[in-house]
């Protein structure tokens, strides 16, 4: 792996681990899922719009389509969507635990169900990340932590996974940022339903909001998503993935210095164990 890969995946996990906390600025002022479906409208817009000044083309394959379609639903909808939910009520640095366990999730379910052989430093990552969850979340059931907030954040980790596991490889082909924006749109639709549906919108216009709101549609909402798609064309999937070990420690460190988020001796222990086990995980897999 090259040094600009190397550097492309650091900043890749800034952005995507900041997003909780801007989340948290943003459900301050609007209903989550109204914020949401706005951000996507916007984000997909721009994504759409610039691949098609870079000659990029929508008539994609079948496998891209599909692979549109899925993280449209499972990431942007279902993973987000819960996620703004429910940091309505649970602390920006806890959600960006609870998504950082997909790379260990992944790495169960190809293990367990598609019968990938896991060595046995993946096993013990797999147990790592397990303990770790398990000692953060001790800590923060003892001081009232909001149990079905963690559980829509739970459901989220599972779709963002269900998600990765339904399109490995299906992306390749070209037209990635116009598959992002695609997306975006995808997601969009969903949203805008479920708003209809399950939400009473509300909108308080403050400075925090449009701030918040600019750089999650900008930075999280479409940088990110398309450093992601050039690290994964870079150096592979399961390569790209091991930055993720880094999102528990952004993720926490953004939250604490913005939103003064109170992080115990517990909290730090934990993510370390969960960083480890992620990349331990992620090393397993590449050497196969």
């Amino acid at each position: 792996m090259d040094m600009r890969a190397i550097l492309m995946g650091v900043a890749f996990a800034i952005m995507w681990s900041s997003a909780f906390t801007s989340a948290r600025f943003i459900v301050a002022d609007a209903s989550p899922l109204l914020a949401l479906s706005v951000r996507y409208l916007i984000s997909g817009l721009l994504g759409v719009g610039i691949a098609l000044l870079m000659g990029q083309s929508w008539r994609l394959t079948p496998a891209q389509w599909r692979a549109t379609f899925i993280f449209g639903i499972l990431q942007n909808a279902a993973y987000l969507g819960l996620n703004f939910v429910a940091m309505q009520t649970v602390e920006a640095s806890l959600a960006a635990i609870i998504a950082s366990t997909m790379p260990l999730l992944v790495g169960f379910a190809v293990w367990v169900f598609f019968g990938e052989r896991l060595r046995p430093l993946g096993i013990a990552g797999l147990i790592a990340g397990v303990l770790g969850v398990t000692l953060i979340m001790g800590a923060r059931i003892s001081t009232g932590v909001d149990l079905y907030g963690v559980a829509l954040c739970a459901i989220g980790a599972l779709a963002l996974t269900a998600a990765t596991l339904l399109v490995r490889g299906a992306t390749s082909g070209g037209n990635f940022l116009m598959i992002v924006g695609l997306q975006m749109l995808f997601g969009c639709a969903a949203l805008s339903l479920a708003t209809l549906l399950f939400e009473t919108p509300r909108f308080n216009p403050t400075w925090p909001l449009f701030i918040a709101f600019t750089y999650t549609c900008l930075v999280p909402g479409l940088l990110a998503t398309v450093v992601w798609f050039w690290l994964v064309n870079r150096v592979g999937a399961t390569r790209a993935a091991t930055f993720h070990f880094l999102n528990p420690f952004f993720g926490v460190a953004v939250a604490a210095l913005l939103l003064s988020e109170p992080l115990g001796g517990r909290d730090v222990l934990g993510v370390i164990i969960i960083a480890g086990g992620i990349l331990a995980v992620q090393l397993s897999r590449q050497r196969q």
